[in-house]
């Protein structure tokens, strides 16, 4: 089955797609009918629940989810990330959680969960540092998602880590032939915009929710997940309409022979915080190339149009979409569509 997201309709057609040479296609969802996971703790713009990260075990046929939850700035912003327990990747129960306080920090973002090959889980998490407001991100490994201990954590890149870089968080990690590829957004000195000072981007915490540096992402490769070596930028916000300013990845979705990278969108202008999505393709995950030029695949018809953080996962013949979505209202909720592969 190839289906394809046409406006606000989507389109099917049985194996068109082979008939017509066309190899490897993205099979997107409608966003109308998409399924509410979880609800943030309050209405209105600044509350908001998402930044989805998930980690389904194949031995016990568990899925879990890794959140982030915020408020309003004046109220905490990101000061809690949690990890949930579901058997059906719909229903989930809270298993796990660490406040923003467990890492000296003024604002936590998006996490990564995985589980390795040896059978362990690690949670990847990028938070803000107090103590010199830059990104930066941090391991967690235990037996179990229940048993992560932020007081056990090590450090895998800060901003030192990476030359003349300002910070880097909001990791994606995958394995391939046992190789941990990562995907983070991060930001340069030098792609600060003219007259700003560094002073000045970090004042709030929030170098990236600024409109003074650009938002790429870059990649670093590992052979445990641990040691990453550091490989540089792959992508980045050029001359479009839509994603100028950011390009922050968000998952990679293998449909053979193609990796598709999808990616938040925005342009620095009163969008800050509201990603779009778009995509790149790849055959070997060093070159990447962007369809969606000229505007975003997916976006809420609300406010901006956030649609942002979405994780993709294939499990058996389904693909599980994660996205935080924005509401009328203005918070942002989690939720999944899934579309049969």
């Amino acid at each position: 089955m190839f289906i394809r997201q046409e406006g606000e309709k989507s389109i099917a057609t049985d194996k068109v797609g082979i008939a017509q040479k066309w190899y490897g296609m993205l099979q997107l969802f409608n966003i109308t009918e998409g399924t509410v996971v979880m609800e943030p703790e309050a209405s209105g713009q600044g509350y908001w629940v998402g930044a989805p990260s998930l980690c389904y075990d194949n031995q016990t046929g568990k899925f879990y989810l890794s959140t982030r939850h915020r408020r309003p700035v004046d109220k905490g912003r990101g000061w809690q990330t949690r990890i949930s327990e579901s058997d059906d990747g719909i229903h989930f129960k809270e298993i796990w959680s660490a406040d923003k306080e467990d890492y000296n920090s003024s604002s936590i973002e998006r996490s990564c969960l995985i589980k390795t090959q040896e059978g362990r889980f690690r949670l990847y998490v990028s938070f803000s540092d107090l103590r010199d407001n830059r990104w930066r991100i941090e391991l967690m490994e235990a037996d179990h998602p229940k048993n992560f201990d932020p007081k056990r954590r090590i450090s895998i890149f800060g901003p030192e880590d990476i030359e003349n870089c300002e910070g880097i968080k909001d990791p994606v990690i995958i394995v391939l032939g046992g190789m941990y590829y990562m995907f983070a957004g991060y930001g340069l000195k030098s792609e600060v915009k003219q007259g700003v000072s560094l002073a000045e981007i970090h004042l709030n915490g929030n170098c990236f929710a600024t409109p003074y540096i650009r938002h790429p992402s870059g990649l670093a490769i590992s052979a445990d997940g641990i040691h990453f070596e550091w490989k540089g930028k792959i992508m980045e916000g050029g001359p479009g309409i839509w994603d100028s300013q950011v390009n922050r990845v968000s998952s990679v979705l293998w449909i053979p022979p193609v990796f598709y990278a999808f990616y938040d969108g925005r342009t620095g202008i009163n969008d800050s915080y509201t990603g779009r999505t778009g995509y790149y393709v790849s055959m070997d995950l060093i070159n990447f190339h962007k369809i969606t030029v000229d505007k975003p695949a997916l976006q809420s018809p609300f406010g901006s149009g956030g649609l942002r953080y979405m994780d993709s996962v294939l499990i058996k013949d389904k693909v599980y979409y994660y996205y935080e979505f924005t509401r009328e209202d203005g918070s942002h909720d989690l939720r999944l569509s899934i579309v049969k592969f």
